[in-house]
């Protein structure tokens, strides 16, 4: 038995697909600008790899 099974899991902020109609408006305001952080977080990974993507093609570019 592991230790963290007893331990209450921590609520989720949002689950894609979830039903809304019972939010308030600022429930749905937090969500909104937490998926346009996660969003913001995504676009930033993904313009690292694509990046450091550029940066090897580059590199191992035959002539």
């Amino acid at each position: 038995m592991r230790d963290d099974d007893d331990r209450p899991r921590e609520a989720v902020a949002h689950e894609i697909g979830q039903t809304l109609d019972t939010l308030s408006l600022s429930d749905l305001d937090a969500r909104i600008a937490l998926l346009r952080e996660e969003i913001a977080r995504i676009e930033a990974a993904r313009a690292a790899k694509q990046a450091a993507q550029g940066a090897a093609d580059a590199f191992f570019k035959r002539g």
